[in-house]
């Protein structure tokens, strides 16, 4: 498979999953690593999230180094840190990673936070054992983010310890990237619609449907995530082109998930689920499923 930076607006999941790797027979379709998607931008490399996907990318890019890449984290919660540490071309001299993510209110610096909260405790490998250059910046949700001719905005999400959404915009063309987040069940969030409105592709956290959320037994309230129901609401009022469901509940087994896809084609054909694999080529909204997973 030819992952290369071109001309193109390429979208690319190496993760899928929240909270917790779900690997098994029960979700080889869909896939069992945890956040990781990577956008191929105008010849640039954007990288956002380090879940468990993050490993499996960084095994495909070892034939294609040296590597310059941006790596955007939307927060700090393991399901989004937990490939890092394995992530291969960050131990070999001569690539270069671009680090961008809000600093917690206890850290130092972006940096710092990376040492001490993702590496140190999680890793055996301290940074300084990773031997590729990397840079450190922080952003606060609001902020604009400049690389050449792409423009990232940023805007902040509904999750416990905060999160940050990134919208991806380039030649015309625009992505938003938006998990880990949960709707209010008043109104619809002003943050996610202002990012996604007339967005070519809508990436978010549809972790539960309505039924688990509400679940008099066992309700998902506050607990930082969205359903598809909800998230369809917002697609269809901000005018997005094409809804990805993202951050599938660890236990949602293939079959279950191939159901939930079936009632969301039947409320609207311009959606999808995500699968570990799928590419997306945005400038056509052209949805191919390519599996990364044997």
């Amino acid at each position: 498979m030819d992952t290369s930076p071109s001309s193109e607006f390429v979208v690319q999941f190496w993760g899928v999953r929240g909270s917790i790797p779900a690997p098994g027979k029960d979700t080889v379709r869909y896939g069992g690593n945890t956040s990781c998607v990577e956008m191929r931008v105008g010849g640039k490399r954007l990288i956002f999230d380090g879940g468990t996907g993050l490993q499996r990318l960084g095994q495909t890019l070892l034939e294609q180094m040296p590597i310059e890449a941006y790596i955007f984290f939307t927060h700090y919660h393991w399901d989004h840190i937990q490939g890092f540490p394995f992530f291969t071309p960050a131990f070999i001299s001569g690539n270069c990673f671009h680090i961008y993510g809000a600093v917690p209110p206890d850290a130092e610096s972006m940096k710092q936070h990376f040492i001490d909260r993702i590496l140190h405790p999680n890793s055996p490998v301290p940074l300084t054992g990773m031997q590729a250059d990397m840079k450190f910046y922080e952003v606060t949700p609001g902020d604009i983010i400049k690389i050449d001719d792409i423009i990232l905005e940023t805007g902040h999400l509904n999750h416990p310890n905060n999160a940050m959404g990134y919208r991806v915009n380039w030649n015309g063309y625009s992505v938003f990237y938006c998990t880990d987040t949960e709707h209010y069940p008043e109104r619809l969030d002003e943050s996610v619609m202002r990012l996604a409105k007339n967005a070519d592709v809508f990436i978010y956290d549809a972790m539960y449907t309505d039924e688990e959320y509400h679940n008099p037994k066992s309700p998902k309230i506050g607990w930082g995530h969205s359903t598809w129901q909800e998230g369809l609401k917002i697609a269809k009022a901000a005018g997005v082109k094409r809804f990805i469901v993202f951050h599938h509940e660890p236990t949602h087994s293939d079959d279950f998930l191939d159901r939930i896809e079936k009632q969301l084609h039947d409320a609207c054909p311009y959606a999808v689920l995500a699968r570990e694999g799928m590419i997306l080529d945005v400038t056509s909204c052209h949805c191919q499923e390519s599996f990364v997973i044997k």
